[in-house]
């Protein structure tokens, strides 16, 4: 791997979903920093989505990895659902799960906490469906690009959401601010940012393999977010960390901003 900020095509040949995902996701009984903050990103996209109000027609769900957890509870607040990758091989580990393909991710442990915090309104296998159904495409997307998601033909977004993503896709602060000036054309004027990510971060390990982070602080993630066009509703510091063996973060942060109206 080359040396310096992990490009695009790294993730591509060297990124492993399955690697990523039994690392951190699954959610076993044995306390651990990685299922503490998975209960952390969980409560508080429980809140956001069934607690504060933030609802719509339509979530478009950027840089989703080959993950879902961060969508249980948004799909009983929106229609329609977009998940969205750079990475192909994180779009086949989400279209394996859609599709219920031999192989795919189980992610029983994770729905039977989101229900729980939900208060037991639905049974886990029917939160499953419901997530089927409402996620209705699986696109490519490069938030590094004006248009974000190609020549794909949307309407203007209810929501944008964009957990653990940003920090990994943009390699300094100009890109950073400038993918989230890209995310805006997404999304209608009034419209929700969603963003949960680490504080910072210079790396984070997959298997034997290390990605590179943008080391962000609050400061910063403040001040890119409201140059972009956006007002910031929410900002929650969260201080627990990954060790050492997985990231350097310290503590994480979730931010819910919306589209200034008057904003070109």
């Amino acid at each position: 791997m080359e040396s310096g900020f992990t490009s695009k095509d790294t993730y591509l040949s060297h990124f492993n979903p399955r690697d990523y995902l039994e690392k951190y996701y699954s959610f076993g009984s044995t306390p651990s920093a990685e299922n503490q903050i998975l209960r952390l990103l969980l409560k508080n996209l429980f809140k956001i989505f069934c607690l504060d109000g933030v609802r719509g027609d339509l979530l478009i769900d950027i840089g989703s990895g080959p993950t879902i957890y961060q969508l249980l509870s948004a799909c009983e607040s929106f229609k329609e659902i977009i998940a969205t990758d750079y990475s192909d091989q994180n779009l086949q580990e989400l279209e394996k799960w859609l599709k219920k393909e031999p192989g795919a991710f189980d992610w029983s442990p994770v729905m039977a906490y989101v229900c729980e915090l939900e208060g037991n309104r639905m049974k886990r296998t029917e939160k499953e469906e419901k997530l089927r159904r409402v996620v209705k495409q699986v696109l490519k997307c490069d938030v590094t690009q004006s248009r974000p998601l190609g020549a794909a033909s949307l309407p203007p977004a209810d929501c944008l959401l964009s957990t653990l993503c940003l920090d990994a896709a943009c390699p300094d602060l100009p890109a950073y601010r400038a993918a989230l000036r890209n995310l805006r054309s997404l999304l209608k004027p009034g419209g929700y940012l969603v963003i949960m990510d680490a504080l910072k971060s210079s790396y984070y390990m997959v298997g034997e393999q290390r990605f590179s982070s943008l080391s962000l602080d609050r400061e910063t993630v403040e001040a890119a977010v409201r140059e972009a066009g956006y007002t910031i509703e929410q900002f929650e510091v969260m201080s627990q960390s990954y060790p050492p063996t997985m990231a350097n973060n310290e503590g994480l942060f979730s931010l819910v901003a919306r589209k200034l109206s008057s904003s070109a």
